[in-house]
């Protein structure tokens, strides 16, 4: 298998363009024009190729404010450094994005060194494997753009030399801990490199740092460490930044889950009721001050309203029996003897010790045989829907003892442990069943494997993420990716350690189960993140149908409680709402098409009417063009100057090595010879106009001086200004026909389903739709107009056209939103699309919505309408 990658999202262009337009004016130092103060201007004099900048930081910042501003974001009244920030969900490329920036800030800008530093093993792993990944998409984008990457390797420090001299794009990813100390090889001299340090080579060439997750690296150690790349710029990509630098582009939580780039997520909740049957005790946490030691315990204590479950604070000699109202199952042994801060543990009278995280007294075995069952029943269930399509299931499970997955006998032999027992056990009865016979044809202890860090011995062992042992646990997994993908490769089920919770992931996870004996510290995002990504197909196509795309999180914790966590993580890290998104899994419902509709005469009636797919030409008077256009470039903003910035910096030595004072700063306009690229040329590549068009509308603008001024942000500004005209001019003069008998196909009515919501429209009247249940709806104007479609004695037939009933547009496939059939005197067959009185529609929708009517020109007996109500197509 190899995965495909759709370069034309509008979200990852945005991320993209968030940060190319930070340094608009810098001037391109090779390729479609350049200018130079000396022929050697990129040369240092250790000998280096490196980045320079050409603009000045008002420049910046002015540039940062109109990124804001289009993005809308707080505006920075101040630049915070050269930090820039991305905000990106996981699983909406946050890797496919910085990496194809770099490729952009070369074409557009010609900077060649970037170093991506991160903080992680399993992050290195998960760069370096999307950058084998993505180099044969982007070298087609790209032209065969020559490009390196490698890995920072303290054994091979000389490879940091020819990073420096390249003159190609190049590509170190580094961890943040091989160069944040003094005692690291990269920061000490070295005979290899004629005595100088490593890292000197690095920062000679000014690189532009791209810091992975830079939450982790919030340290005043790893700060200054970073600072000491003599970075050009920091760029900074996380979902959960703790300091949002300069932040130019937001795709938090909320809007990518909105937006559907993301799998949807629902919850299957296990929790036991009235399990008050034993003496249950779970160590939440130990502390001490300077005159005592307290434990916090959570226990059953009797209340007048039966016995609860609660959290108190015990110290030593106090008594669960009394502590628990006089509860008879802790009258024996349930005194605490002690508390060790230290071990984190404290011990009973009754000789049990008990560590923070450690539960006991509670079914929680069985608690974690349902959660395997409910995993396998889930995954057989999406396994029957989905086989066909060619999409393969996973299943993932955390666990915090590798013992419970993979022990180890007397002879250093491996055995099953209980989970994989469980597990075997489960997946033979429930492969079994007749629904689901043969529908994975491999035996259960062939479909589930672990990922675990092995000793020296091989043994595997629990680990906390970041040791030496995980770094071959991570390469395994990226390793593996696409092979596990293949629904010939039998592991469907993966058995993983909770530590190792960071920087992979694989876009067919479609179940998550964490089995915990301890207290988890799994944050909720951390978990789910591992399966947010989209699926994708056998043929590495990407699904973006959100009734396939749903991520089931089998939880040992309330629906309320799981909802509330992660809702308290988005707010905290994002500042942002995600209340009413996490869904239950028992309200999931199925919407049914009604038995026999395609023989409805109503339905046939209409659906003969719009059932014919199109294609489009535009038509646009040119003399309109020149005109539109010229106005719109005449009213760009002016252009300025690019400028050098001259820094002043006093150096000096402290016990740390070299360190800089800027004492004075000035900025100088080049006033040098600017050598211009053919402008006709340029904006007739981004434009497809004719060289004579372009010549027109520059003339009529009456600036095509600016161009003289600073060629780059000139051509830039006029090609989007030219763009937008012509959009609106092709829109206006659309014209559709059929594409001869080509028809979207019946086959395409399935049955799906959905999560039961405020704005699901439950169906009375059967015979007036084809659905046999409810109507699945988007917002609460389409709530009212269903409501009204089934109670007006007018409305004969009507129903919600489904997502695949896409029109072609110049800006991207439209959806419309209802048919129905209205009879009075006369019968009126309509398609409407419904949206709130008074509201502010974009751009592209009112685009959209155009076309609308410029297709449905084109069928006879059909009115297309843009209404609120169905009272507004009365009058027609």
């Amino acid at each position: 298998m190899k995965l495909h990658f759709d370069p034309n999202q509008q979200f990852q262009h945005d991320a993209i363009n968030a940060i190319v337009e930070i340094f608009e004016g810098q001037p391109l130092n090779q390729g479609d024009f350049s200018f130079s103060m000396s022929s050697n201007s990129y040369m240092f004099q250790e000998g280096g190729v490196g980045n320079r900048l050409e603009i000045s930081e008002e420049q910046i910042l002015n540039n940062v404010q109109e990124v804001q501003k289009k993005n809308e974001l707080n505006v920075t009244d101040e630049l915070d450094g050269m930090n820039f920030s991305v905000e990106m969900e996981t699983g909406t490329g946050k890797t496919y994005v910085y990496l194809r920036t770099i490729y952009e800030l070369n074409k557009k800008y010609g900077f060649k060194k970037f170093v991506i530093v991160v903080p992680s093993v399993a992050i290195r792993e998960g760069v370096l494997k999307n950058l084998e990944i993505t180099f044969d998409h982007f070298q087609n984008l790209y032209d065969k753009m020559p490009v390196k990457f490698d890995v920072y390797d303290s054994k091979r420090v000389s490879n940091v030399r020819n990073f420096a001299i390249s003159n190609n794009i190049q590509i170190l990813v580094i961890n943040i801990d091989s160069f944040a100390k003094d005692e690291n090889i990269i920061n000490k001299p070295n005979d290899k490199l004629t005595g100088k340090r490593p890292i000197e080579f690095l920062r000679t060439t000014s690189p532009i740092v791209i810091v992975d997750e830079p939450q982790n690296m919030e340290t005043v150690i790893r700060k200054k460490a970073i600072e000491n790349l003599n970075p050009l710029c920091t760029l900074r990509y996380s979902a959960t930044h703790i300091n949002r630098y300069n932040m130019v582009y937001s795709l938090d939580p909320v809007k990518a889950y909105d937006l559907g780039l993301v799998k949807q997520i629902e919850v299957d909740s296990i929790v036991t009721e009235n399990d008050f049957n034993a003496a249950y005790l779970c160590l939440e946490k130990v502390t001490a001050t300077k005159t005592r030691t307290s434990s916090k315990l959570k226990i059953d204590v009797n209340t007048p309203d039966g016995v609860k479950r609660k959290s108190i604070t015990a110290k030593v000699g106090d008594d669960l029996y009394y502590l628990s109202n006089k509860r008879e199952i802790y009258k024996n042994g349930y005194i605490i003897n002690g508390i060790d801060v230290a071990e984190k543990l404290i011990e009973l009278s009754n000789g049990e010790i008990v560590f923070v995280g450690d539960t006991f007294g509670g079914l929680s075995d069985e608690i974690m045989k349902v959660q395997i069952r409910k995993t396998v029943e889930e995954h057989f269930l999406k396994e029957r829907k989905l086989k066909s399509k060619g999409i393969k299931v996973l299943s993932l499970f955390f666990i915090d003892r590798v013992a419970n997955y993979r022990a180890y006998n007397s002879e250093g032999h491996p055995v099953k442990g209980k989970f994989a027992k469980w597990f075997e056990e489960i997946y033979s009865e429930v492969s079994l069943k007749s629904a689901y016979k043969d529908l994975i044809p491999f035996n259960a202890e062939d479909v589930h494997n672990g990922y675990f860090s092995a000793d020296k011995k091989g043994k595997w062992k629990d680990t906390k993420g970041n040791t030496h042992a995980d770094d071959d646990t991570f390469k395994l997994i990226m390793k593996n990716k696409e092979r596990l993908l293949d629904t010939i490769e039998p592991l469907r089920f993966i058995f993983s350690h909770s530590a190792l919770r960071e920087g992979w992931d694989n876009p067919n996870v479609f179940q998550i189960c964490t089995l915990n004996e301890t207290q988890s510290e799994l944050k909720k995002r951390q978990e789910i993140g591992r399966g947010l990504r989209l699926s994708v197909t056998q043929e590495g196509i990407r699904i973006q149908d959100t009734n396939i795309n749903r991520l089931t999180v089998v939880a040992n914790e309330s629906y309320e409680d799981f909802a509330k966590k992660l809702q308290s993580e988005i707010e905290d890290d994002c500042g942002v709402s995600f209340k009413g998104r996490i869904k239950n899994r028992q309200r999931r419902t199925t919407v049914n098409y009604r038995k026999g509709f395609e023989l409805d005469e109503n339905f046939k009636e209409i659906w003969e009417r719009i059932k014919y797919q199109t294609t489009y030409q535009v038509e646009y008077d040119t003399t309109d063009l020149i005109k539109k256009a010229a106005k719109a470039v005449g009213q760009m903003s002016s252009s300025r100057k690019a400028v050098i910035k001259t820094t002043k910096t006093a150096l000096g030595f402290d016990h740390a090595g070299i360190v800089m004072e800027t004492r004075a700063s000035y900025t100088t306009s080049l006033d040098g010879v600017l050598k211009i690229p053919d402008v006709l040329f340029y904006i007739q590549g981004k434009t497809e106009l004719t060289r004579f068009t372009i010549l027109e509308i520059l003339k009529k603008s009456k600036r095509i001086g600016d161009v003289l001024i600073n060629p780059q942000l000139f051509l830039d500004n006029a090609i989007l200004a030219i763009k937008d005209v012509l959009t609106e001019l092709m829109i206006e003069g659309i014209k559709y026909e059929k594409i001869g008998q080509k028809e979207y196909e019946m086959r395409l009515f399935e049955d799906y389903d959905i999560h039961i919501n405020n704005l699901t429209f439950e169906i009375n009247k059967k015979d007036k739709t084809i659905y046999s249940n409810l109507v699945p709806l988007d917002s609460n104007v389409e709530y009212n107009f269903a409501k009204e479609c089934e109670s007006r004695d007018d409305i004969e037939f009507y129903f919600k056209l489904p997502f695949w009933f896409k029109i072609k547009t110049p800006i991207g496939n439209y959806n419309p939103d209802w048919a129905l059939i209205k009879k009075n005197e006369k019968t009126v067959y309509f398609v409407a699309e419904t949206k709130s009185e008074g509201q502010e529609l974009k751009t592209s929708e009112k685009r959209k919505i155009k076309c609308g009517y410029a297709h449905f020109n084109e069928f006879a007996d059909v009115k297309y309408r843009q209404v609120t109500t169905v009272g507004e197509l009365d009058s027609i």
